[in-house]
This record gives structure tokens, C-alpha cells and sequence, in this order.
């Protein structure tokens, strides 16, 4: 019987202490937090996407390269269909979208269903919970952890493991802080970078909050004629400061390397086809509808509420019908639906992101174990890793799985 310490109580710390305890470990989670899985409850607006469907190949293809080669076993280990049955056994029932993402069935409360489930999971195992502990130093060196700081305190055990998440929503407790510790105890770490966040722009539209650009997508370029450095389909919602939604999520990471790297750009394109075929389209519609209002037009590819401020930048009267438009007002409506300016970002924000990039760097790392490679008694897992996937279910699920991997000890 071995004593385990696991240092986190979010997705995957809450898995790897289950897994430890169920195979007759001795098992205490400490959790900085008054309860629970804080940022677990707040995942997906407090629905929680779970997880994606699929084999493991195809959850370990939107994974960078990299990543998914590490990934490979604890995916197969525990995959999303364990993590599925495990939640349905405890009353979680879920379905799956259209788009692959998986979700507790609706009702209020979801996400905090799922964090009650593997609560109980871990109740139920003996497992010692500790809410409102937060471990403030790391004491030993290779090849071993000697004990945790607590404050004043201090605690031994035979194994730790590190489950304490990233940088991303600090007021969840994942304030980061770990990642310098484990470096100064010589591990080969990732600064946190931002990932999967809300972009701000220097030039926000307030006046357009709420408005979403649909079905098409966003592009980065170097500067406004520079090379093209990304593109992600998908949608984008303005917000007070800049924009926000799966595609600028996505392309987040990108646009804050390419911001740093001197120049950064976005345009989004809501028809993505190249402007000399759009031109010939809208040509096209001049010789069969020639009386059809241009404002008509472009409502047809721009939400209503952009198109009489874009016309009134443009200087196009909203009355202006097709055959009464010169070259360059044809080119100017050509530019607004395939590559509408954004305009260049500020810094994304490490706070908010859904994610942070970042973290242990994954060659330091046993794949098989998650146990450090130099250290006999420990661990780390979830998002401790420098591992970044994209939206839709794909992150929490390598924390449930490299939890679980952490934990068979």
C-alpha cells in the first residue's frame, strides 16, 4: 500500500486520486479551493463539453504532432468512451452534437453534475479530500520529492502527483505558480502562453457587441498586404473590446506569436472564395437584378447590423441599386464579404483563455506513467502538460486521461 498525495482537484487530479485510491492506495487530494472542480463548473458556460467523440486516433488527430504522440497511450488507457460509461453510472446521462462534442443532457447545473459524479467516484474509494489547502513550496530533488508545504505545514507521502492546471482563469486557483517550482527542481518546462482566448483589438466595435459572423473565416496575415500566418473557419462574435468565438479562439495562440513577432492582422471572410470569383458573382447579379439594392446584397453575406455602417465608411448610399455601382464600389463590397478588416490585436490575455499553452515540457515526461523522467515518486498530468488542443471537448478529455494514467500507480 502506498501513501499518494494529489495536488489538484480539477478534471484530472479528481480522476488520477479515484484511480489510486480504487487500486488500494492510501489517496489525499489537496484542493486550494473551497470545493471542488471551480473551473470544471464553469466549462462550456457551465454545460460542460465533456468530451469528443470518436476513436482515440481521431481525438489524437487534432492534436499538434507532438502532443498526440504523447497522448497516444493515455487515450487508449482511458478513452472518452470510459469516461462516458464511468459518468453514466453515477446518473450523468450525455449526447452528442452534430459537430462530435459530447455534453451532460441539459439541464441547469450540468457541469456541476459531472464535478459531483467524480466526487462521489472519489468519496466512495476512501479517497481523504482536503478543500482550502494551497501548497506553497515543493521540497527535495532528483530522484525524490521529499514533502509538500502548506503554509507552516508540511506533509510527506510515498508518490505526488501535480494536477494544478495552468494560467488561465486565475480566480479558478490555476494561477500557474507550480510550473516555476518544478523548474527550479531543474524539470524542463514551457512558459504559459496564452491559448484559446478572446482576442482584444486596438480598434474594438463596442457598437457591434453581440453580433456574429457566421459560416465563414478568420484570417491573420503579417500586416494588412503581408503573408497569410493562419486561418480557422468558424464563427466570430464581437465583443466590448475585440472579438470572441470558436474561431478566434482557435486562431488565438497565432495571432498573440505573430503580435509579438511584430505585425499581426485580421480579416474575416465571410464567402471564402477568392474576390475576382466573388466580383464575378456580384457582376453577374448586376446583369439579373440590376434594380437590387446593394444594401440587399450585402445582407445576404453580413449580419443586418454591420451593413449600414459599413456602407456608410464605404460612402455607398444604402439606396444604391447594382447597376448604378462603379468598379471601385464593386471592389469595396467585394473586400467587406472576403476579407472584412478586424484589424490589428493587442496582447491576448493569458487569464482568459479556455486553455494555456505551455507547461512541463512533454520529453521530460513517461507518457506510460506521466511520471517525471529523473524522479521515482512523481507525477504530473492534465493541464500542468504543455498540451493545447482545440475547442470542443478535446482538452478535458486529455486531463481525464492523463489523470488516469497518473494515478495507476
Amino acid at each position: 500500500m502506498v501513501s499518494v498525495i494529489v495536488v489538484g482537484g480539477g478534471a484530472a487530479g479528481l480522476v488520477a486520486a479515484w484511480r489510486a485510491a480504487s487500486l488500494g492506495h492510501v489517496v489525499t487530494l489537496l484542493e486550494a479551493n473551497g470545493r471542488l472542480g471551480v473551473k470544471l463548473r464553469i466549462s462550456g458556460g457551465g454545460k460542460c463539453n465533456i468530451t469528443h467523440a470518436g476513436p482515440p486516433k481521431a481525438l489524437m488527430a487534432a492534436f499538434p504532432v507532438e502532443q498526440a504522440r504523447f497522448l497516444r497511450p493515455s487515450l487508449h488507457a482511458f478513452d472518452n468512451q470510459a469516461v462516458l460509461d464511468l459518468l453514466r453510472r453515477e446518473g450523468v446521462a450525455t449526447y452528442t452534437r452534430e459537430n462530435g462534442r459530447v455534453f451532460p443532457l441539459d439541464r441547469p447545473g450540468s457541469a456541476a453534475a459531472v464535478v459531483a459524479a467524480f466526487e462521489t467516484l472519489a468519496h466512495r474509494v476512501g479517497v481523504d479530500v482536503r478543500t482550502g489547502v494551497r501548497v506553497t513550496a515543493l521540497e527535495g530533488r532528483a530522484p525524490r520529492l521529499k514533502a509538500l508545504c502548506l503554509g507552516d505545514e508540511r506533509i510527506t507521502a510515498d508518490a505526488f502527483i501535480l494536477a494544478t492546471g495552468g494560467a488561465s482563469y486565475p480566480e479558478t486557483g490555476t494561477r500557474g505558480e507550480v510550473l516555476g517550482w518544478l523548474n527550479q527542481l531543474g524539470v524542463p518546462v514551457q512558459a504559459w502562453f496564452p491559448a484559446l482566448a478572446p482576442i482584444p483589438l486596438v480598434r474594438p466595435r463596442p457598437a457591434w457587441e453581440g453580433v456574429a459572423l457566421r459560416d465563414g473565416e478568420l484570417r491573420l496575415s503579417a500586416g494588412t498586404e503581408g503573408r497569410r500566418l493562419g486561418a480557422f473557419a468558424g464563427d466570430v462574435v464581437f465583443t466590448k473590446t475585440g472579438i470572441s468565438g470558436p474561431a478566434a479562439l482557435e486562431l488565438s495562440q497565432a495571432v498573440e506569436r505573430a503580435r509579438r513577432a511584430g505585425m499581426a492582422w485580421l480579416v474575416y471572410a465571410s464567402i471564402r472564395d477568392a474576390p475576382e470569383g466573388v466580383e464575378r458573382s456580384l457582376l453577374a447579379e448586376v446583369r439579373a437584378n440590376p434594380r437590387l439594392l446593394a444594401a440587399t446584397w450585402l445582407q445576404r453575406h453580413l449580419p443586418e447590423r454591420l451593413v449600414d455602417p459599413l456602407l456608410e465608411e464605404a460612402g455607398i448610399i444604402r439606396s444604391l441599386m447594382l447597376k448604378d455601382l462603379s468598379k471601385a464600389a464593386r471592389k469595396v463590397l467585394v473586400a467587406l464579404v472576403t476579407a472584412l478588416p478586424l484589424g490589428e490585436p493587442q496582447p491576448v490575455p493569458l487569464a482568459r483563455g479556455e486553455v494555456a499553452a505551455g507547461g512541463v515540457d512533454l520529453t521530460a515526461v513517461d507518457p506510460h506513467t506521466m511520471v517525471l523522467k529523473g524522479w521515482e515518486n512523481l507525477r504530473v498530468c492534465g493541464e500542468l502538460l504543455d498540451i493545447d488542443g482545440p475547442v470542443g471537448g478535446y482538452n478535458l478529455q486529455a486531463a481525464f486521461s492523463t489523470g488516469y494514467v497518473a494515478g495507476s500507480i
